[in-house]
C-alpha cells in the first residue's frame, strides 16, 4: 500500500514536477527519431513521472488521475500499433518495417520512412509507459 507522504514540502513539489516530468518523456519519446532516447526512454520517464505522483500525494488522488487501467490499455494500445505498423508493410509487399513499402500514398519514401520512425516510437512509449506501471501497480499491492 502505498499512502501520501507526511511531508508538505515532498507532497507540493512532487505534485509540481510531475507535469514537467510527463511533458519531458513526451518529448523524448517524438524526438526519438532524432537523437538520443526514443520511445523506452520516454516511456521509463512517463512512468517515472506517474509513480512519483503515486508515492507523493497518496493512492486517492494518484489512482483519480491515472486509473489502475491506464497501465494495461496503454500497453495493449502500444503493442498492437507496433505489431499493425510492422505487418501493414507485410501486407503490401515489403519488408517488416518497411515503411516505405506502404501505397497509396503521395508522400516520398524518406517521407514515409520519417513519419513510420515517428510512430514506432511513440507505440513503443505506449507499451513500455504501460507495462512498467502496471508493473510498480503490481508492486505496491493494486491488482486489477
Amino acid at each position: 500500500m502505498i499512502g501520501h507522504h507526511d511531508s508538505v514540502v515532498v507532497r507540493v513539489i512532487g505534485s509540481l514536477f510531475v507535469p514537467f516530468v510527463l511533458v519531458f518523456g513526451i518529448y523524448v519519446i517524438a524526438h526519438g527519431h532524432y537523437g538520443p532516447g526514443g520511445g523506452f526512454a520516454g516511456g521509463v520517464i512517463l512512468t517515472v513521472g506517474v509513480a512519483l505522483l503515486r508515492i507523493t500525494v497518496g493512492e486517492e488522488e494518484s489512482y483519480r488521475r491515472f486509473p489502475l487501467l491506464v497501465g494495461p490499455v496503454a500497453m495493449l494500445v502500444g503493442m498492437f500499433a507496433f505489431v499493425a505498423l510492422g505487418l501493414l508493410p507485410l501486407v503490401t509487399g515489403g519488408a517488416f518495417l518497411d515503411y516505405a513499402a506502404v501505397p497509396g500514398t503521395d508522400l516520398e519514401p524518406s517521407r514515409l520512412r520519417y513519419l513510420g520512425i515517428l510512430v514506432a516510437e511513440v507505440a513503443i512509449g505506449l507499451a513500455v509507459f504501460g507495462a512498467l506501471l502496471w508493473i510498480f501497480d503490481s508492486l505496491v499491492g493494486r491488482r486489477l
